[in-house]
């Protein structure tokens, strides 16, 4: 059995500097962040540190609001159930609108399975469900071998984020899972997750970057890997797609696809606010990243889903692939699980007013499952403080 250990070298130096000007609009000026090279990732660390998780446990055990009601819905929940059986497939395949999907849905599911039960694993220290985490990653390691399709991108960044969250959460809090499978899942990350998201979909709606984003940013996490985690950084901050945050966040908070619809406007913040706290968990400030660009977005975002106006002007995406004349009311007023995370940094770590976030929680608590995101955010991110 064994934990990962620390790389020797530390995090490369991340220079986020100013990204390519786009129709929409040009980006500020960002000061480098760097974090100096003998620091080293910090485990458990995608989403929470040990500090983090200890809280949240505790919170439970003490049967405290709003944590008991947001714990009750995760344990009710199909996925967190012990009977929960993996399906694996050699080949997945999704194409576009979804058609054909085959195996598409498993790897989300599972994927939320197993950080399911890597989360009562560790705020019940019940070891089986640590063996069902483990039992679903070793049944996906094991069999895949592929990912295709129209929508493999895409639909890798959304549920490879998951998978690496139950992994993390295995390889250093659970002393069960052999090295031999540690090893197995990591050659998954590697030569099948890794391959089919490393370049990112410049010109694809701004979503698709995003989910692929917080996918590599987690799995150089999982795999102290410095090479893998930066370039997910420094995509947020200065890739070339519509994904980048001053792509998809204007100075004035709209979104790329805010002209589509506010489902997809929200499901590329929801994946850029991973992005975020990954970032912090590690020691980067992804969040203030462009006069708290990613702020912006979430608020005006909130606003007008609240029922509120916003101001809008037509938003053209790189390469003019795609160009939205005014606002969307599709989708308008349905709330995606996604505020709890932005709302505690800017609230309980930053001590800062958020009118509009404050509202979309208020609507979404206690957040729970959704299969394209990080799902039971109300357990996990609820009046978090700032911890060490």
């Amino acid at each position: 059995m064994r934990f990962a250990t620390c790389a020797a070298f530390g995090l490369w130096g991340v220079w986020l500097v100013a990204g390519t000007a786009v129709a929409c609009d040009a980006p500020d000026v960002q000061p480098p962040i760097r974090i100096r090279g003998d620091h080293a990732f910090v485990h458990p660390g995608i989403l929470h540190n040990r500090a983090e998780l200890d809280f949240i446990r505790e919170r439970v055990q003490a049967g405290d609001q709003p944590w008991a009601s947001a714990w009750e819905e995760l344990r009710n929940h199909r996925v967190a159930q012990l009977d929960w059986q993996p399906r694996p497939r050699e080949e997945v395949i999704r194409g576009a609108f979804n058609n054909p999907n085959l195996g598409g849905n498993q790897l989300m599911d599972d994927g939320q399975a197993a950080f399911a039960h890597a989360l009562q694993w560790y705020l019940t220290q019940e070891p089986a469900h640590a063996e069902k985490s483990i039992e679903i990653l070793n049944a996906w390691a094991a069999e895949l071998r592929a990912v295709g399709g129209h929508d493999a991108r895409l639909l890798t960044g959304m549920a490879g984020i998951n998978h690496v969250g139950a992994a993390e959460l295995m390889r250093h809090t659970y002393e069960g899972w052999c090295e031999q499978e540690q090893e197995q899942f990591e050659r998954m990350l590697r030569e099948v997750f890794y391959p089919t998201i490393q370049d990112f979909y410049p010109t694809a709606n701004g979503n698709w970057d995003a989910a692929m984003i917080q996918t590599v940013m987690a799995m150089g996490v999982f795999l102290d890997d410095h090479r893998m985690f930066n370039r997910g950084v420094d995509y947020f901050m200065r890739g070339r797609g519509n994904g980048a945050i001053t792509h998809y966040v204007n100075r004035h908070g709209i979104t790329q696809e805010s002209g589509r619809s506010q489902g997809y406007a929200q499901m590329g913040l929801a994946y850029l606010g991973i992005a975020a706290e990954i970032g912090w968990t590690q020691g980067l400030d992804l969040y203030g990243a462009f006069g708290d660009r990613l702020l912006k977005g979430y608020e005006i975002t909130a606003k007008y889903n609240l029922g509120y106006d916003v101001a809008y002007t037509p938003f053209t995406s790189i390469e003019q692939r795609y160009h939205y004349e005014q606002i969307s009311d599709s989708g308008r007023g349905s709330f995606r699980p996604m505020y709890e995370t932005v709302y505690n940094h800017y609230v309980h770590r930053r001590g800062q007013e958020v009118e509009y976030i404050d509202r979309a929680v208020e609507r979404t608590r206690p957040e729970g499952y959704s299969r394209s995101h990080t799902s039971w955010r109300t357990l996990l991110f609820a009046d978090l403080p700032a911890l060490p």
